[in-house]
């Protein structure tokens, strides 16, 4: 219950997107990894302070790191413009796919690349948004940058059904 209203939710989600709405309030409770990620993206500045030299990451002030939290690291080693490469490379990407899925010979090729570029641009969005305080923190990790097995191999095959398309041809034109 929030004052009175009952919502279905436990109490560690309550928790949670209370410390989103107001991270400040508690930082060395619920709202700790928000606040260590805004300042470690914040830290970085325009060029950042260099590969392996940031200081929430390295110094573990930064909770997991190599997983959740891997675009803070970048935001904080490589600043602004490592991030905007990355979110740059990111758009090549999927525009890439979604090209691929214009040129589709059949409809059933152009709905699995939506699906994959839909996947991958929603994983991409939750996770740069959570990093940034935007968005409650999930545990979504950043296609093919995260740390994690079944996340890779998920978003590898996902391609791979992309590059299979791509290679069955183009479209008719009659």
């Amino acid at each position: 219950y929030l004052e009175g209203l009952y919502l279905p939710l436990k109490d560690y989600q309550l928790n949670r997107l209370l410390a989103f709405i107001d991270p400040a309030k508690d930082t060395s409770g619920d709202g700790y990894q928000m606040m260590q990620s805004i300042w470690a993206i914040g830290s970085g500045g325009l060029w950042g302070k260099g590969f392996r030299e940031g200081t929430q990451s390295q110094l573990n002030f930064l909770p997991e790191h190599h997983t959740d939290f891997i675009f803070s690291v970048i935001g904080e080693e490589f600043g602004f413009i490592g991030t905007s490469v990355l979110l740059f490379v990111f758009c090549i990407f999927l525009l890439r796919m979604v090209t691929v899925a214009m040129k589709a010979s059949d409809d059933y090729g152009m709905l699995i690349i939506s699906g994959v570029v839909t996947m991958i641009l929603f994983q991409i969005l939750v996770n740069v948004g959570m990093t940034i305080g935007i968005m409650p923190i999930t545990g979504l990790p950043l296609p093919f940058i995260s740390s994690g097995g079944s996340s890779m191999w998920t978003n590898m095959i996902a391609t791979g059904l992309v590059i299979s398309v791509g290679l069955r041809g183009e479209k008719p034109m009659f």
